[in-house]
């Protein structure tokens, strides 16, 4: 019941509050690429690594294959299915922590379980459900491993997936082996069995990734600037998770408790061992924590830091019946009556922070309670959608692009070199929504830079909303997407050129190019180099710092042309 009943919780839960959002759109449209048999790319032609979650986007398509059924609704069921397998673990894991005792109390769980967030990213159709599950197997791992020395290869293997399930998993991976290392001892030979066992993954992965992509990490991660230090945001963001719900009381309870509990797992047996174990996740949580809020957070509200919570919670999941503890659990428990009955996040940003309740605003956009399928979220009245089924079936080449959030699209012809592989293109501010308006065949450009190589490593112009620093200007898509013309403006001539000079014309190359060995090994040669790339997101900027040789000035009546 300590195990079943919280496992049951999460379960209904999400289901009651099962979705997708656009975010989860990017993914299934990768999703149906592979099964296509087009490879893991956004658009047919253009090698782009769209899938922060590498592993969730093979597993979502191994998932699909088989069923035929819409991958937005197997990414969501399958979301779930993992991350309710994930607390059964975790909670299975604390449980032996502590020697299975016969009577325990369910403390650090009830803290995840009536916050509206978990609830949430039970689903969403990203890989946050395969993230639980992986922290929730990885600990009970850690438990078993770190007392018995068993299975140490197979143990490293499954820390190595870290990187896998999300880049910044990788802090857990590295923490976790070293921890397990230091605990097991094991000689130089089968360690570095092991070592070469939990490497062998992730290595050839990168090694796959910088050879098909061109660049060291999932393209996201450039356009979202992962190295960034922005603390007033990042704090901002954390506090907009804490201050709903008022974490601060259940932790500060959790963290009284921590004193009595680790005196209880000093005294068994193997005590100092149990409570180097017991430190691990807490001390990993802590690290994650820190690393969200240093790099500023995002525009989910409360998604990045729910893995930091579930870590530090863990050693506390269940702990053993005492009088202590049953007091805590009786104030936890009117903490948690106040958390499902009042204190709820905001269901709108407060026009300084743009962090969302996504959720709330996907149901809301679409109409529907359960918005799990392309289907709903194609069916959404905008503009853009309309339009590019009107082009479509007026049967022009052309290319759409979004001029003004839902209120002006223009379309232009489309340019000589993107025509033999397709009729159309389009550009506008949900890559998602793009991906399930145009077909698979046709371009959806990417207007914040996660699938487009240009506009991921341009500079970052705005800083609003976590994510959203790089709209790519649209001269820029101008430039690559229709033929020269008389009424280009300087702006688009300057892109026209610098898409032609140095190392942004070999970006351009590195995607788009055909993969020979030769273009391959370009790739991974270059990787290092490329990842580091940052282009000014003014075309005229970069073209004066990227072409040795200016373009011919534009005339006068040419220089008043509109964009």
């Amino acid at each position: 019941m300590a195990v079943g009943l919280p496992t049951l919780w999460i379960l209904v839960a999400g289901w009651n509050h099962r979705w997708i959002g656009d975010d989860g759109l990017i993914y299934t449209r990768v999703v149906r690429q592979i099964l296509a048999g087009n490879g893991p790319v956004y658009n047919i032609g253009e090698r782009v690594e769209t899938s922060t979650g590498t592993l969730w986007q093979w597993l979502v398509a191994a998932a699909t294959l088989p069923t035929g059924m819409d991958p937005a609704t197997v990414a969501v069921c399958l979301g779930l299915g993992l991350c309710t397998a994930g607390f059964a673990l975790a909670l299975l894991g604390t449980l032996a922590l502590y020697g299975r005792p016969a009577r325990v109390v369910p403390l650090g769980v009830l803290v995840l379980l009536p916050v509206q967030a978990m609830w949430d990213y039970a689903t969403s159709g990203l890989e946050t459900g395969l993230a639980f599950c992986w922290l929730g197997a990885t600990w009970w791992t850690l438990v078993h491993v770190g007392r018995t020395g068993r299975h140490l290869a197979w143990t490293a293997v499954l820390l190595g997936l870290g990187p896998l399930v999300r880049p910044d998993l990788a802090l857990v991976t590295g923490l976790y082996a070293a921890v397990l290392f230091a605990l097991v001892r094991p000689g130089w030979r089968r360690g570095l069995s092991a070592l070469a066992a939990g490497l062998a993954l992730p290595v050839g992965y990168e090694i796959f990734r910088a050879g098909y992509y061109g660049i060291l990490v999932p393209l996201p991660a450039i356009t979202k600037e992962a190295s960034w230090t922005l603390w007033d945001r990042g704090l901002y963001y954390l506090a907009d998770f804490v201050t709903p719900y008022h974490l601060w009381l259940p932790l500060v309870l959790l963290g009284a408790l921590a004193v009595p509990v680790a005196a209880a797992l000093r005294e068994a047996p193997d005590g100092r061992r149990a409570l180097i174990i017991a430190a691990t996740p807490v001390a990993t949580g802590l690290a994650s924590a820190l690393f969200v809020t240093k790099v500023g957070g995002d525009f989910m509200h409360g998604r990045m830091l729910l893995p930091a919570l579930f870590l530090v919670l863990l050693p506390g999941f269940l702990v053993p019946l005492t009088r202590i503890t049953a007091s805590a659990l009786t104030a936890l428990a009117v903490w948690a009556g106040a958390c499902l009955l009042i204190w709820r996040p905001p269901y709108k940003n407060d026009g300084v922070s743009f962090i969302l309740d996504e959720h709330a605003g996907y149901v809301g956009a679409t109409g529907q309670q359960h918005p799990v399928t392309q289907a709903a979220h194609a069916g959404r009245g905008f503009l853009f959608a309309r339009e590019v089924r009107r082009l479509r079936a007026e049967g022009e080449p052309v290319v759409l692009i979004e001029m003004n959030y839902d209120r002006e699209v223009r379309a232009f012809p489309l340019s000589a070199q993107h025509r033999p592989a397709a009729r159309f293109a389009g550009m506008e501010a949900r890559l998602g929504h793009a991906g399930v308006a145009i077909p698979l065949d046709e371009i959806a450009v990417d207007y914040l830079g996660l699938s487009n190589p240009l506009g991921a490593h341009t500079q970052p112009t705005v800083f609003k909303k976590a994510g959203h620093e790089k709209p790519i200007k649209r001269s820029w898509v101008i430039a690559d997407y229709t033929d020269p013309a008389a009424t280009d403006s300087p702006a688009v001539r300057a892109a026209r050129h610098a898409l032609t000079c140095g190392a942004i014309a070999e970006l351009q190359d590195s995607v788009r190019a055909p993969l020979t060995p030769g273009r391959f090994w370009q790739n991974l040669t270059g990787a290092w180099e490329r990842t580091r790339l940052r282009i000014p997101a003014d075309p005229v900027a970069a073209e004066r710092e990227f072409c040795v040789k200016p373009a011919p000035a534009a005339t006068a009546a040419e220089a008043a042309a509109v964009r």
